[in-house]
């Protein structure tokens, strides 16, 4: 079965397969100001599962060899989370076929089958479990119906199992089946298997791509490769805010290996026989940069003042404002977090072939549908005919949610009509990074006189995450206000409090800045999680109990709850520091996933050290245990090298650092020792896993610290 376009024949209707989700806004409504509006949109944001829109049938996601294996083509694209592993688990299930039969590859946009959004936000299984499922009953279905034509029986007579068709005393595998088929006919989506009854969902399965990246295949970016390829380099801006004011290129026309200097309105670049001949004559053009101002990371700190711009209440209940203001005992603590660069190990880079006929784009992007859209508009050609053929990623976590260094390899290609390779260098990739926006929090809060919140106010500052991303139209911004990115995890989730509410200030900051992974989970978790660690310490109050006794009581509450009081038994919970070892308790719902998180910390050699984190996960139904565990392990690892050393600086309008090292990152050594993982599953659907584990863990760490040492670190990175 060739999948490469949909098939004609389909007799009964169009497949169509998916939900939807919408925010209404209600315009003119007289009863509600914009503000309830604005409270209303954020709170559906924040509680909202992300389904997935797909109006393509089985026939463009599967494809049947004639040796009877199953390539599914993927419209989510693996960037180390283990999504391939848990598609195939899901499809093997509804198909009937051994899991060893079933290869998960990207999906090019030849095939028609495009991500209508984007790879990130944790929801590639759990967006894709209902309608790939689906997909698959329907396909199985679909080659039922044909061997009952060709065995002139009914569909109901004929079984699957293994990937063979069986009626009485005949048989044949799906693979001979196609092999027969010219048209196919869609039926409705079958009724689905009881999920008790499936053998690979819930299992802990090896990665099926775990070969290929032991062997160092060439599956990433970097390893793409096109016939007769030559290699692109573009100059790029070092400072912050530069514009291009012209450039000299007389120097590095005549270089060894220059092919052609490529000159637009937006870029210059150099097209060589080998990527260093490319580098070497893009370093010679002179390029005059115009900048107004040469920042510094003082006036970056001063813009993020909470109380400049205007504040958008995106969380409200009781009367918070009043009682803050009456209260002659407010609590108060500020805390801040900086800039944060990815630092993936792949640059962003592409591969392009574009001829009259067309264009072809291998690469790494999380952003399949909006980079085609990109680079078709800029060549002057109809989508169609540009394919973006998407390849494994070496890291994303935000970085490649736009890639429009498509376009320049693109047009480079085309100047020189041949295929050109073009990527950052690591320096480049630093500097020209869309980083984690820098953040400051003050929270303030009044209690009662038997020590329980009676009210609680967050206010964050922050750059903008998700406002002027290729991914939002820009006529969201006025109608939400507030970053839904930046506040991502700064609602107040101890809703048994009578009285709180969460602002948000925004800040347009001189240097680009966009998703990150988590957006500003790491940060708002860190702020609101210690500040509950100080309210407990300052009533003298265990810190665990403090945090159940302000969670409602309804579903959301109840896995809250659940997760820690899981955390604190299975890591042993205690307020002492014993043995020179403290721990710090935290814990966050982000994408109605809960999780808890208890770091145990001590001294060694001078330095803070981790020595393990206990994690407590409810993700609600897991496809792949092994891969949640993972996908634990990798965010606490990366939540605590950002919260413990990573930070970038603006130095005389630049930002630094620019390579590894420089930067500093947790390394192997500053691993913990163990890090253990329970998964709850208190839902009976997958959600989100690939972010929310990297929520708690800044927070615990700082509150194992402040035991540890009677220091309160209110700012990361919490190491200097």
């Amino acid at each position: 079965m060739n999948n490469s376009k949909n098939k004609k024949g389909v007799t009964r209707r169009k497949f169509l397969i998916g939900s939807s989700i919408g925010v209404g806004v209600l315009l003119g409504a007289g009863y509600l100001s914009r503000n309830l509006i604005r409270r209303y949109i954020a709170s559906m944001v924040n509680e909202a599962d992300m389904p997935y829109n797909n109006n393509v049938g089985p026939s463009v996601w599967f494809e049947i060899t004639a040796d009877n294996k199953i390539i599914l083509h993927s419209p989510k694209v693996e960037m180390g989370q283990g999504t391939f592993t848990g598609l195939a688990q899901i499809a093997a299930e509804e198909l009937e076929v051994d899991l060893s039969n079933i290869n998960v590859v990207h999906a090019s946009t030849a095939t028609s089958n495009i991500d209508p959004f984007a790879t990130g936000g944790s929801t590639s299984i759990s967006g894709l479990w209902q309608p790939l499922r689906e997909l698959a009953a329907t396909m199985r279905e679909m080659l039922k119906i044909q061997a009952a034509q060709i065995w002139d029986t009914e569909r109901s007579s004929i079984s699957a199992a293994d990937g063979q068709l069986s009626f009485g005393s005949k048989s044949m595998s799906y693979g001979e089946l196609v092999a027969q088929v010219k048209e196919w006919e869609v039926p409705d989506t079958p009724p689905l298997k009881d999920v008790s009854s499936y053998k690979y969902v819930g299992k802990p399965i090896p990665r099926i791509d775990l070969m290929d990246k032991v062997i160092g295949a060439p599956i990433f970016g970097m390893d793409a490769t096109m016939p007769d390829m030559l290699y692109g380099a573009v100059v790029r801006p070092d400072r912050i805010g530069a514009t291009f004011g012209g450039a000299d290129v007389s120097a590095a026309r005549d270089m060894p290996g220059v092919v052609k200097i490529v000159e637009e309105e937006d870029f210059i670049g150099v097209v060589a026989t080998s990527r260093m001949a490319a580098e070497e004559a893009k370093n010679a053009i002179k390029v005059d940069w115009k900048t107004d101002k040469n920042w510094t990371s003082a006036e970056i700190v001063e813009m993020l003042e909470v109380g400049q711009g205007n504040p958008i209440v995106i969380q409200k209940q009781g009367d918070p404002a009043d009682h803050i203001e009456d209260s002659q005992q407010v609590i108060t603590a500020e805390y801040r977090s900086p800039i944060g660069a990815h630092a993936q190990i792949e640059p962003n880079g592409s591969v392009s072939s574009v001829t009259d006929e067309g264009a072809t784009i291998k690469m790494s992007t999380q952003v399949v549908k909006i980079t085609r859209k990109e680079v078709a508009k800029r060549l002057g050609m109809d989508e169609e005919d540009v394919v973006i053929e998407p390849t494994y990623l070496g890291g994303g976590f935000g970085r490649r949610l736009h890639t429009p260094n498509a376009i320049q390899t693109a047009v480079m290609s085309k100047a020189v009509g041949k295929p050109v390779a073009s990527f950052y260098t690591r320096k480049e990739e630093f500097q020209n990074d869309t980083f984690r926006p820098p953040t400051h929090h003050v929270l303030k809060a009044v209690m009662t006189e038997d020590g329980k919140i009676d009210t609680i106010e967050h206010n964050v500052s922050s750059g903008d995450v998700m406002f002027g991303s290729a991914l939002v139209p820009g006529f969201v911004q006025p109608v939400v206000g507030a970053d839904v990115g930046a506040w991502r995890g700064g609602m107040i989730q101890y809703e048994a409090i009578p009285n709180f509410h969460a602002i948000s200030w925004r800040v347009k900051l001189p240097f680009a800045t966009s998703w990150w992974r988590s957006l500003g989970l790491l940060a708002n978790t860190f702020a609101i999680e210690c500040f509950l660690d100080e309210l407990a310490v300052q009533t003298k109050q265990d810190p665990v109990q403090f945090r159940l006794d302000h969670i409602q009581d309804d579903d959301r509450g109840y896995r809250l709850k659940e997760v820690i009081k899981a955390a604190a038994k299975r890591a042993g919970y205690r307020d002492e520091v014993v043995d020179g070892v403290a721990m710090g308790f935290a814990a966050s719902t982000d994408a109605n996933t809960p999780v808890a998180q208890v770091a145990a910390v001590a001294i060694v050699d001078d330095e803070i050290k981790v020595l393990k984190v206990t994690c407590v996960i409810d993700p609600g139904l897991a496809v792949n245990p092994d891969q949640v565990r993972a996908q634990c392990e990798g965010s606490i690892i990366m939540g605590m090298s950002a919260a413990m050393y990573e930070k970038m600086e603006v130095v005389d309008g630049q930002l630094y650092p620019v390579i590894y090292g420089p930067y500093r990152m947790a390394l192997m050594k500053d691993a913990p020792k163990k890090i253990d993982v329970e998964i709850l599953q208190n839902a009976e659907t997958p959600g989100a896993v690939g972010e929310p584990p990297l929520g708690p863990i800044g927070a615990a760490i700082a509150n194992a610290i402040f035991r540890l040492t009677g220091e309160r670190r209110r700012e990361m990175p919490l190491v200097k």
